[in-house]
């Protein structure tokens, strides 16, 4: 967790504000020190959280996110709630990233929209966007940043570098008063494929020279 951590911190994914969280077992997840993901030391101790309980009152307000997405995901061993600059560009546009290439067809059809710019600092509205997340990978915040929850930690890095290339992309195409062509159906079930350690070696890539 800590590499993932710092892993956001060193590509731009956060800033000041951000946290990530893995699964412990079917009833605790461990989130990361409520600080600047980059400043995280090596063998910084993060907070075991009850996916059935309270928030534990060191951990940020916002980490009732990842609370309500293990409960109602099973599949889920990982999340990541982030601040990537494209994507939040393209948030406050009332937009989440198309998929067109092949790293964004892993969000094939499309990202769902939390159109809400407020900090999510109560139970309910926890609830309502874990809901609205469903099975998807991610869920974009209007002016509010990114969760994405994945199968691991690691995943769930990889496929916030991936949305955030994704934004770019997209933003480079209306700058340049061209739309982007998106991916069909057959086109992104093909692409989006784990095979020749795709994932893998983007985490290698944003993991590489970390002190752990």
């Amino acid at each position: 967790m800590r590499r993932a951590a710092r892993a956001l911190g060193k590509h731009g994914l956060v800033h000041a504000y951000g946290h990530c969280s893995l699964r412990v077992d079917d009833d605790h997840f461990l989130v990361c020190a409520p600080k600047p993901l980059a400043t995280i030391a090596p063998g910084e101790a993060g907070t075991l959280v009850s996916i059935h309980g309270e928030l534990p009152p060191d951990v940020l307000g916002e980490v009732r996110i990842h609370r309500e997405i293990y409960r109602r995901r099973r599949d889920v061993g990982g999340i990541v709630r982030s601040m990537p600059p494209k994507a939040m560009s393209l948030s406050v546009m009332g937009r989440t990233p198309m998929p067109t290439h092949g790293m964004g067809a892993y969000f094939a059809p499309a990202i769902p929209l939390w159109n809400d710019p407020q900090l999510i600092r109560n139970d309910s509205e926890a609830q309502r966007i874990a809901g609205q997340l469903g099975d998807a990978p991610a869920i974009v915040m209007r002016g509010n940043g990114v969760v994405v929850a994945a199968p691991s930690v690691e995943d769930a890095v990889v496929l916030t570098w991936y949305l955030e290339d994704a934004a770019r992309i997209e933003l480079d195409c209306l700058a340049a008063g061209v739309a982007p062509i998106r991916l069909d159906e057959d086109e992104a079930r093909r692409r989006a494929t784990r095979s020749g350690r795709i994932f893998e070696r983007m985490w290698d890539f944003l993991t590489h020279g970390d002190p752990e």
